[in-house]
């Protein structure tokens, strides 16, 4: 949750704008969405919306079905963000026999962690629910 809390102020930084680019406008609905709003407002937007769910998810041990609604709500973003490793063709080494993941690949494995995280969290808030 911290680290969505941190993740998210950065997208309010240019130079997180310009490093999240290459994985908007690869996306089909992200690109769209730049192209509608702009780069720097759908950063923004995203930025928000992650410190929105990290401050869901802390308010477990306060609010557990808001907690559970934040995890459920990072699942999908994680999700998403994975998706990005089909749309972005920077997230693989391009002259390649086999499939390697470039630098850009890496650095969105990672949600694959995240994403198991958000599941683990989502399923803690509803035991704490039904313990009530």
């Amino acid at each position: 949750m911290l680290n969505l809390l941190l993740i998210g102020r950065l997208k309010f930084e240019d130079y997180e704008v310009d490093n999240i680019r290459p994985l908007l406008v690869a996306s089909p609905p992200f690109s769209r969405l730049a192209r509608r709003y702009g780069e720097r407002r759908l950063a923004r937007f995203i930025g928000v919306s992650e410190i929105l769910i990290g401050a869901l998810i802390a308010a477990r041990p306060l609010a557990p079905k808001a907690s559970a609604l934040g995890s459920l709500a990072a699942t999908g973003m994680f999700a998403t963000t994975l998706s990005f490793l089909a749309t972005t063709p920077e997230a693989w080494h391009q002259r390649r026999t086999e499939p390697k993941l470039s630098p850009a690949g890496q650095f969105l494995i990672k949600d694959i962690v995240l994403l198991g995280a958000a599941l683990f969290t989502v399923a803690e808030s509803l035991r704490n629910i039904r313990q009530l």
